[in-house]
C-alpha cells in the first residue's frame, strides 16, 4: 500500500501541520498532535514510503544528528487539495445530464474508475476476503462497513454514509456506490435498503 494515493486520516493531521510550518522534528509533531513520538514515528514513516513528505539531517553539536520533516512537492500538492469542495461541484455537473442513458453511462464509468483505484487494496481469492479487505479500506477512512451473513445472502452494511453531503441532495451516489462494489468485488450487488427511505443503514446483498 506504500505506492497508494490514499492518506490515512491520522496521517493528513501531518501534512496539515506542514503546511504552515516549513519543517518539524518527531518531538515537535509529538507535542502538536498529543501523540506519541513512536506514534508520530509510524505516521511519518508512511508518509515517506508515499514521498508526501522528506527528512533532513541536521548537524546540532554532539550526539546524533537531529531529523526534521518537510512536505515534498507531492506532499503540497496533496496537502492544500480541496476535494470536497471539487466532488461537490462535478456531483452537480453529473446531476445536470437529463439524458439518464448519458447519466447512467457516467456512472458506471465513475464506479469503474474508482475500482480500479481501489484494486490494489481489495484482494483475495474468495468474496469474503475481498469484503474484509473493503472493511478494511472503507474503516481506515472512518466509514465503517458491517458484513452480516445470517441471512440467505451475505449483506454488506454501510455503517455511516460515505458521501453525507452528495446522498442528502441525490440519490443517485447510492446507485454509484452499489455499481462500485459491484466493480471491487467482482459480484452483483443489489441495494436491498437505503438510509434516504428512512433505514437505519443502506444494506447491499451480495450475490
Amino acid at each position: 500500500m506504500t505506492t497508494s494515493s490514499y492518506v490515512a486520516f491520522s496521517d493528513l493531521a501531518v501534512l496539515d501541520l506542514l503546511r504552515t510550518r516549513e519543517a518539524m522534528t518527531v518531538v515537535e509533531f509529538a507535542e502538536a498532535l498529543g501523540v506519541t513520538a513512536t506514534a508520530v514515528r509510524q505516521r511519518l514513516n508512511r508518509l515517506l514510503a508515499q514521498k508526501l513528505i522528506e527528512r533532513t539531517a541536521t548537524k546540532g553539536g554532539r550526539g546524533r544528528p537531529k531529523h526534521r520533516y518537510r512536505l515534498t512537492s507531492r506532499g503540497l500538492q496533496r496537502a492544500g487539495s480541496n476535494f470536497a469542495d471539487l466532488a461537490m461541484a462535478l456531483w452537480q455537473e453529473v446531476r445536470a445530464v437529463r439524458d439518464e442513458d448519458v447519466r447512467r453511462g457516467l456512472l458506471q464509468r465513475i464506479a469503474k474508475r474508482m475500482a480500479e483505484m481501489y484494486a490494489g487494496m481489495v484482494e483475495g481469492p474468495t468474496l469474503e476476503q475481498k469484503v474484509a479487505a473493503l472493511t478494511e479500506l472503507f474503516g481506515e477512512r472512518r466509514v465503517p462497513l458491517e458484513l452480516d451473513t445470517t441471512g440467505p445472502v451475505p449483506v454488506l452494511k454501510a455503517v455511516a454514509c460515505p458521501y453525507p453531503d452528495l446522498a442528502g441532495q441525490d440519490r443517485s451516489i447510492c446507485a454509484m456506490e452499489r455499481m462500485l462494489f459491484a466493480e471491487v468485488l467482482g459480484a452483483d450487488v443489489r441495494l436491498a435498503a437505503c438510509r434516504l427511505d428512512g433505514q437505519a443503514a443502506c444494506r447491499f446483498e451480495l450475490n
